[in-house]
């Protein structure tokens, strides 16, 4: 399928946006080793996905603290504070520019996470970059993780454009062939990942970083 420039860009947010790092500090606050997190939050998203695939539902909180109490011998109170640092989250130093380059383009930019309520919208205003995202979405409005293809969908509908007017920006690769699937353009780029999975074909775009993944965007053809 021949893409064109999108009039909407949807950015991931945990890793893709904000820095995961506050989490693993509270981590080693919690006595576990910082590498602990990659593990953890691999499985809070095995745990998501899974439920999702069997047509039940759980919220992002809830898997990460079930992939904790799995991985680790914290204590309730423990894996909660360790949750909480979610909350801490900040931008990493390439989004910014990343951001108003689209904006200043003339493209609408949101957050589409399968997060908690609050979370991007507190790292946005953190990293003082909120006037440059029109709206911020979790798939827990409906009940969904992504790369079930109802996220997608759901997220194109709320801003009012049809999905192949819509890209999805995202550092994992399922991510991106999630919102492929629904007929989104996808953009990956190199960031929690190194390469993107070759078992899921060939990304639209795919870039070693945000601003270049921003840029290839911007350079498709106009519709």
């Amino acid at each position: 399928m021949t893409r064109t420039r999108p009039d909407v860009v949807a950015f991931d947010v945990n890793e893709t946006l904000l820095d995961l790092a506050p989490v693993r500090a509270a981590l080693v606050e919690a006595g576990e080793p910082e590498s602990l997190l990659r593990t953890v939050f691999a499985r809070t998203l095995l745990t998501g996905f899974a439920a999702a695939a069997v047509g039940s539902w759980c919220r992002f909180r809830d898997a990460f603290d079930a992939a904790l109490a799995q991985e680790s011998e914290l204590s309730a109170d423990r894996r909660a504070s360790v949750a909480d640092a979610f909350g801490e989250l900040a931008p990493h130093a390439d989004v910014e520019p990343a951001l108003r380059r689209l904006t200043e383009a003339g493209v609408r930019v949101v957050t589409l996470s399968h997060g908690s309520p609050g979370v991007a919208e507190a790292g946005l205003e953190r990293g003082g970059i909120t006037p440059l995202v029109e709206r911020s979405m979790t798939s827990e409005t409906i009940r969904a993780w992504k790369p079930s293809r109802e996220v997608y969908l759901w997220a194109a509908g709320i801003c009012d454009v049809a999905p192949d007017r819509m890209a999805l920006v995202a550092a994992h690769g399922w991510d991106v062939l999630g919102a492929q699937r629904a007929g989104l353009t996808g953009a990956w780029f190199a960031r929690s990942e190194r390469t993107f999975p070759a078992v899921y074909g060939e990304p639209d775009v795919q870039a070693p970083d945000l601003a270049g993944a921003v840029d290839a965007l911007l350079a498709l053809p106009p519709r």
